[in-house]
């Protein structure tokens, strides 16, 4: 059973925090590199200090989800490599982090932005696995969804969470 708020999965709602925040931090670095300005720096720690309290709190929901999709599935699969490649994603920001904190208003360290970076370039990978999760192998999409469907406040209908015939096809 997913983790639902009217009608709508909560671990979808809260990625975008997280992968904003996480994401943006690299541009203020940029930022800071090319003006020069302190508070460029600043603003990019706190965003990913934000974005790491943001990204635990959205991994307790999809790690919930991903219990719920049946064994031996592709989507358990893909949804495995997509926990586990933003748990190292989480892992790198918070080493870069961890590294800023003495002094968040300077230019981090060259291993410290270089793990930021490497870290978004994982978040996108992550990100196109949960994409394949959802858009080509349907976990959580309601069984009657189509363009016309009605709102989910509407009343009870039940998602899929794998497949149907294992082709993913509707």
């Amino acid at each position: 059973m997913r983790a639902r708020i009217l009608g709508h999965s909560i671990h979808p709602m809260l990625i975008v925090f997280p992968l904003g925040l996480l994401g943006t931090s690299v541009i203020f670095d940029v930022l800071y590199l090319v003006r020069g300005d302190f508070g460029f720096a600043t603003v990019a720690y706190w965003n990913i200090a934000a974005g790491l309290v943001g990204g635990l709190v959205a991994a307790v929901f999809g790690l919930w989800d991903w219990l719920g999709i049946p064994r031996g599935t592709r989507a358990k699969v893909v949804g495995l490599w997509h926990g586990l490649t933003n748990v190292v994603v989480v892992g790198l920001f918070a080493a870069s982090w961890w590294m800023r904190r003495m002094d968040p208003d300077r230019l981090p360290s060259g291993l410290a932005l270089g793990l930021s970076v490497l870290a978004l370039a994982l978040a996108l990978v992550a990100g196109w696995l949960g994409g394949e999760l959802v858009e080509r192998l349907g976990v959580g999409v309601y069984d009657d969804a189509r363009l016309n469907a009605p709102s989910s406040l509407a009343g009870p209908t039940q998602p899929i969470s794998a497949p149907r015939g294992g082709t993913g096809a509707r």
